[in-house]
């Protein structure tokens, strides 16, 4: 009886030994770089709607924007970026959001680039780029009411 289980645990360990060696001579498949980008550039759209959403951190949000616009452009959710990062101008430019703006604290390139009338334009571009380049969006009547509530401000 012993050497009955003693060679079933043998073939059932060589059977198990042999199946892992075949499964380790298979090269992983490359991974895609647009794949790569694709996932980094949804976590940092993710973070930013936690920023955006919970946190009210309109300053981290157009940070996290600026990263996933420069290193992917292409990304197949930018429209809803183009949307968070629009919000957060406006309300940075309203002086809206757990992150103020302190002016006498930053450099001349930051108080230029956190300016209300700065802000705005930005806000009114990125809304912009939504009707423009993204037709389909589901952003975009949201972006239109925004465009236009920018322009009756003026």
């Amino acid at each position: 009886m012993k050497k009955i289980v003693f060679l079933f645990c043998l073939l059932f360990f060589s059977a198990a030994l042999s199946q892992s060696a075949t499964a380790q001579d298979k090269p992983d498949e490359p991974v895609s770089i647009d794949v790569l980008f694709e996932q980094d550039a949804k976590h940092n759209l993710n973070v930013a709607n936690q920023y955006f959403k919970l946190k009210k951190a309109y300053i981290a949000v157009l940070a996290r924007f600026e990263e996933t616009l420069a290193a992917y452009p292409q990304f197949s959710k930018m429209d809803e970026f183009y949307y968070i990062a629009g919000m957060s101008s406006y309300y940075l430019s309203e002086n809206k959001g757990k992150q103020k703006v302190e002016l006498l604290n930053l450099s001349d390139e930051e108080k230029e680039k956190y300016a209300p009338e700065k802000l705005k334009e930005d806000a009114t571009a990125y809304f912009g780029i939504i009707l423009e380049k993204y037709p389909n969006s589901e952003r975009r009547g949201d972006a239109e009411k925004m465009l236009k509530k920018l322009k009756d401000e003026k």
